[in-house]
């Protein structure tokens, strides 16, 4: 296949893909380097599904190109858990059953997991409005916020 050629850091490894110009990261990631957690819910960058961070910062990877990504810092829901080790999130996401259909699911990780590394004690309104990118059909957002609320507390060691 022709393409551009790609080098970058995806959850620590370095990855290399060839991709087309038009082609976004998301489908990258999931059709090319087969990390199928990140979903495409909207496409046009208003749904948070296909989160996940570039370079220490949260974005849409429905709004990125693939191309975009040489050189940089990707970090996505596969890289999250330690092997078989839940991350705190995964594991309050489940005990608050803060998940249904699990479409939304790995951008809300991803996007918490961000808005804690930057604000480890976040009020409920700070973690609402840094979760305000993602939207969820099925659960409501109340269970989800318990859950960051309380893996917040439990990294923090409170």
């Amino acid at each position: 296949m022709s393409g551009i050629a790609v080098t970058t850091t995806i959850n620590g490894d370095t990855v290399e893909f060839l991709c087309q110009a038009e082609e976004t990261l998301l489908d990258v990631l999931r059709n090319r380097l087969g990390m199928t957690g990140a979903k495409e819910g909207c496409g046009t960058g208003d749904c948070g599904a296909c989160s996940v961070v570039v370079d220490g910062r949260l974005v849409c990877s429905c709004l990125v190109l693939g191309a975009e990504a040489e050189g940089r810092k990707i970090e996505t829901i596969e890289g999250i858990a330690d092997g078989d080790t839940l991350h705190p999130l995964q594991e309050k996401f489940i005990e608050h059953a803060a998940l249904q259909c699990g479409v939304c699911t790995p951008g809300f990780l991803v996007a918490a997991k961000d808005l804690l590394e930057r604000n480890p004690d976040p009020t409920e309104e700070e973690i609402r409005f840094g979760l305000a990118g993602n939207l969820c059909r099925c659960t409501g957002y109340d269970k989800i916020v318990r859950a960051v609320q309380d893996a917040a507390k439990e990294m923090r060691g409170a």
